[in-house]
């Protein structure tokens, strides 16, 4: 005989499925060419540091695993990694202890769902002259392991480095959890989160911008089971090497890239452009090709909506695409802002009508009166002498 769900069941069931689609755990290959990429530029970037490993799955995380490999190989000092209470976000309808977990003196059931976990790795601790994973030392946090904690917070304010895939939907308040402890960071997240107003002032300012791999290409994700996965994304996170199995699905992101402090050789590279003569002969876009750019009705600026056809020789403002935030050379251009910032309100400019509204942003002139809206642009100006 079945019964009704109760609603704090369906509650629960509900936050616990929300929970899992916030699980993404990283592959190696991705963790591999990022952190290289660091190491390329400076290869004493992690000598000497402790580096923390938050919202994590010590156990499962390939974060974890990499960095107490590596642990003599990038002379780090101390490596901490946290990981979430499995009942923290519903979390536990699902959880099953590990071997690793449960043969240990210190297990408790009670605890294991309660408590986040914390494990540290310092020192060669059973004596076979290597410190790796096998010398990570574990125990429960007192709390559920929540970043924002104070308990995860003094882990924060101890470390020098901090790497993780935070959970998407706490994106923006982890990058202020990081601004706040003012660490050195290379995180996943949405790509979209170029444009979050908590985002977008640390990438004009210099003090956030985009990695160095994994842009505008597919990442792949294991993700628990049960997660929801399309079957597209599925097959093609199977394509690129990764089937689904009795423990994790996989699924691709195209979306995701990394956000660091950290230098990377890439974020030096200048962009390769010809001038605006050149470009209205040869370009391969059909918008600017024989046709130049136009300007803005409503900012001084002209229009480039595409980052490989940014003019050379161009002096002043230019409204370019989002992505060009991917190939950002900070050296070669300078940020004024968005769109959405500079953009003069079209009500002071033209009748009503005549313009498509939806707040402020970049418009064009269809030449008879009319005007029509571009997509969200940044404002940018190349720098002196470059």
């Amino acid at each position: 005989m079945s019964s009704k769900p109760s609603s704090f069941g369906n509650r629960a069931l509900s936050n616990a499925r929300r929970a899992k689609n916030d699980e993404f755990y990283t592959q190696w290959a991705d963790i591999e060419r990022e952190m290289n990429a660091y190491l390329e530029y400076d290869p004493n970037v992690f000598r000497g540091k402790t580096v923390l490993l938050p919202c994590d799955d010590p156990e499962w995380s390939n974060f974890t695993k990499f960095f107490a490999l590596h642990f003599r190989d990038f002379g780090l000092k101390k490596l901490i990694s946290t990981s979430y209470a499995p009942n923290s976000n519903a979390g536990g309808a699902f959880y099953q202890p590990t071997l690793f977990e449960t043969t240990s003196p210190d297990y408790s059931k009670a605890r294991s769902l309660k408590r986040g976990r914390v494990m540290v790795l310092e020192a060669d601790r059973n004596g076979d002259d290597r410190v790796d994973f096998d010398d990570l030392q574990w125990a429960y946090l007192k709390g559920d392991g929540d970043f924002r904690s104070q308990e995860v917070k003094a882990l924060r304010d101890e470390a020098d480095i901090i790497i993780t895939n935070p959970p998407f939907s706490l994106f923006r308040e982890f990058v202020a959890w990081l601004v706040e402890g003012k660490k050195k960071f290379s995180i996943i997240g949405n790509s979209n989160a170029t444009k979050y107003s908590e985002v977008f002032p640390l990438i004009q300012k210099n003090a956030l911008w985009i990695g160095a791999t994994a842009n505008n290409s597919d990442m792949v994700f294991a993700v628990p089971k049960g997660s929801q996965v399309t079957e597209a994304d599925r097959t093609k996170a199977e394509r690129l090497g990764y089937p689904s199995n009795d423990e994790r699905q996989y699924t691709r992101l195209g979306n995701s890239c990394w956000f660091t402090n950290i230098d990377h050789g890439r974020r030096h590279e200048p962009l390769q452009l010809m001038t605006m003569a050149d470009n209205i002969k040869f370009s391969r876009h059909k918008e600017i090709r024989g046709v130049g750019y136009p300007r803005y009705a409503n900012f001084d600026a002209i229009e480039v909506g595409f980052t490989d056809a940014i003019p050379s020789d161009y002096e002043g403002v230019m409204g370019v695409p989002i992505t060009f935030l991917d190939k950002y050379n900070p050296d070669q251009f300078e940020i004024l802002g968005t769109s959405l910032q500079l953009g003069k309100p079209m009500s002071e400019i033209a009748k009503k009508g005549s313009y498509p509204t939806g707040g402020p942003n970049f418009y064009l002139s269809n030449g008879d009166g009319t005007y029509r809206r571009t997509y969200e642009r940044i404002a940018i100006r190349k720098r002196a002498g470059k």
